[in-house]
């Protein structure tokens, strides 16, 4: 029986902690994100993806890189993403917030494995809330743009070892959420993969702030209605995951975050 959805995932900003004043140097902010299709409609992505090519006159196979385009050309993308059958699923790590952040120095890929794991229980939630009987087999395909230094066997034997080892305090649902089921494929070779760089760039530029002490909150606006919700608790926690700390918390040094509140 196939899967019954297709989970695309890229980040935007990088894992390193080196804070220079200015907003220079490591980024402060390190963003996941997963665009996330049932099977049936995984076709989807490539029809809004040709679409969008086609609105902005680019070539029929030209990869599209969100922070390559001018904001004129973000616009109007992002506007037509927020229209795809798809729902959204991000985790976003303040790391200047982290109190022992020489846990994430010592070991290569750490933050970004965590950064998963966080992502991955919040897909695989979704999945459970959202199944289908005779819709495959109620599981998720991951598939990651390639970075090219990590090992993505490397990172199934993470989520094994979370599935498998008594005492994690991991909350995936392992009926969606099969490690052998993870791949990683280069961003050029899927219109999904596209689709999630922009979802991670679009929070990335809400959150991280420019060496004018600016953020840019409009693609993460136009974005919102994509974003998973819990019937009752809405999407904190869910769809938009805060790290370390809560959004109120973080908000109170960083009063830009305050676009990410729930609306009234």
């Amino acid at each position: 029986m196939t899967t019954s959805f297709t989970a695309y995932i890229d980040e935007s900003g990088d894992e390193g902690f080196v804070f220079l004043p200015g907003e220079k140097g490591s980024s402060r902010w390190l963003v996941l994100s997963a665009v996330v299709f049932r099977k049936a409609k995984d076709l989807e992505a490539v029809r809004v993806m040709r679409e969008v090519r086609t609105l902005l006159g680019k070539d029929p196979k030209k990869a599209l890189h969100f922070r390559e385009m001018k904001h004129e050309h973000r616009v109007p993308y992002v506007r037509a993403l927020a229209t795809a059958p798809m729902r959204t699923v991000s985790v976003l790590i303040h790391k200047p917030s982290i109190t022992e952040p020489e846990k994430f120095q010592n070991e290569a890929f750490r933050l970004y494995r965590y950064a998963t794991r966080l992502l991955v229980e919040r897909v695989s939630w979704l999945c459970r809330d959202t199944r289908k009987d005779n819709e495959g087999d109620s599981s998720c395909e991951l598939i990651f743009s390639n970075r090219s230094a990590m090992s993505y066997e490397d990172l199934r034997n993470y989520l094994l070892h979370l599935k498998d080892k008594p005492g994690t305090d991991a909350r995936i649902d392992w009926n969606a959420i099969r490690p052998q089921q993870v791949r990683a494929v280069n961003h050029d070779q899927l219109a999904g993969l596209q689709m999630a760089d922009t979802v991670a760039s679009s929070l990335f530029f809400a959150v991280n702030l420019t060496q004018y002490s600016e953020a840019e909150d409009r693609y993460f606006r136009m974005l919102r209605p994509t974003i998973y919700r819990h019937p009752k608790t809405g999407e904190l926690g869910y769809g938009l995951k805060f790290w370390p700390g809560s959004l109120e918390a973080l908000t109170e040094s960083m009063a830009h975050l305050v676009c990410f509140a729930p609306p009234k």
